[in-house]
Order: C-alpha cells, then sequence, then structure tokens
C-alpha cells in the first residue's frame, strides 16, 4: 500500500498542504498554522495512542496526501479518518487515498466500522465518501463555529461488510482513472493539474 507513517521530516511538507486555502476552509481549525504550533502538533501525538498518521504516496513515491486516523477504540474496533490531497495531487488522489484508507482499516487493522465528520460545505467530501460506500449517520447543525459562522456538521460511517461489497467496484473505478491519466501523459498533457 503506498503509505507510510508520518515523520518528521514530513512537518514542512504536510504544513505547506495544511495552510493552502483550499484545505484550509474544510477543517475545524481554519487559521494558518505556525511552525512552532505544527511542532507542537506533532510532538502531542508521540503520546496519542488513539491516532495513526500516514503519508500516502503516488506512483512515484511521492507524498500526494495525507491520511489520519482518530479515535481509534480497540475496543469498539472502530475509528475516525480523515484525509487531505497534496494541491498540486493528480485528479482522483482523493478516491486513492480513501481506497488506502479503507483498505488500512478492514484489511490491516481489522476495524468493524470507520466513521468520518465533514463541513456540509464541503460537498467533494461528502460524495466521494458517499461514493465510496458511506452511509450518512447524522447531520449535527450548528456543530462548528469557524470564528465567523456556525457550520453544520455531516457524520458518515462505513462497515467493514459495506467495503466489501463496495471495494471491487472502487478498485476498477481506480484502474479506469489510471488509463485515463496514462493516457494523457503519452499525449503529453502532464500529470500534475
Amino acid at each position: 500500500m503506498p503509505l507510510r507513517p508520518l515523520t518528521e521530516k514530513d512537518l514542512p511538507l504536510v504544513r505547506a498542504w495544511r495552510n493552502t486555502p483550499a484545505v484550509r476552509r474544510n477543517m475545524y481549525s481554519q487559521h494558518e498554522i505556525t511552525e512552532v504550533e505544527h511542532q507542537e502538533w506533532f510532538a502531542r501525538l508521540k503520546d496519542d495512542n488513539q491516532s495513526l498518521w500516514f503519508i500516502h504516496e503516488d506512483a512515484a513515491g511521492e507524498g500526494d496526501g495525507l491520511l489520519y486516523f482518530t479515535r481509534l477504540q480497540t475496543g469498539n474496533n472502530s475509528t475516525f479518518m480523515g484525509f487531505y490531497a497534496a494541491p498540486n495531487a493528480v485528479p482522483a488522489t482523493g478516491t486513492r487515498i480513501e481506497f488506502e484508507a479503507l483498505e488500512r482499516s478492514f484489511s490491516c487493522l481489522g476495524l468493524h466500522k470507520v466513521n468520518c465528520e465533514v463541513l456540509t460545505s464541503n460537498d467533494q467530501a461528502v460524495n466521494l465518501h458517499k461514493n465510496c460506500g458511506f452511509k450518512e449517520e447524522g447531520l449535527f447543525r450548528d456543530f462548528h463555529f469557524d470564528g465567523q459562522r456556525y457550520c453544520d456538521v455531516v457524520r458518515l460511517g462505513i462497515f467493514a461488510a459495506e467495503w466489501a461489497a463496495k471495494r471491487e467496484e472502487i478498485q476498477i473505478r481506480i484502474s479506469k482513472l489510471d488509463a485515463l491519466l496514462s493516457a494523457k501523459v503519452a499525449r503529453g498533457g502532464g500529470t500534475r493539474s
């Protein structure tokens, strides 16, 4: 799987991704993260036994996104996941990261359920999760204050059995996307958007 654990050497790259306006506007904390704040966050991760953080790598072995599991509960066999793609990642990187996240959750970690929370203004993420088999489980009205206004948050979840039924469809979708990208590269269209 193209996932590797997040390390300290990744912090400048991850901070740059996280501070792009497109990523920030879809997070609970939307301010620009300082270097000191980022280092303090990473130091806290070392003592957090309920989270796992990974860099997703593209076919060339370059980092193209961040994936994280939080509130990992082994007794309940559940977790919350989130991710974001690098600003210059190829199209459909989100689908690839989601596939790897669900594979890691159910095949490697042996979990029963994966949850996620998304600001309702982030239609793209809500639709991606639903297309990968997540079911909407609830709407938390005015759940998050972003500094200017209250925002609704949608909770989604997927069970191992639901992923097993959806997995092949997503794998085929990724293969088709890879073929389209290869054809674009062969025509001289490049690989970055």
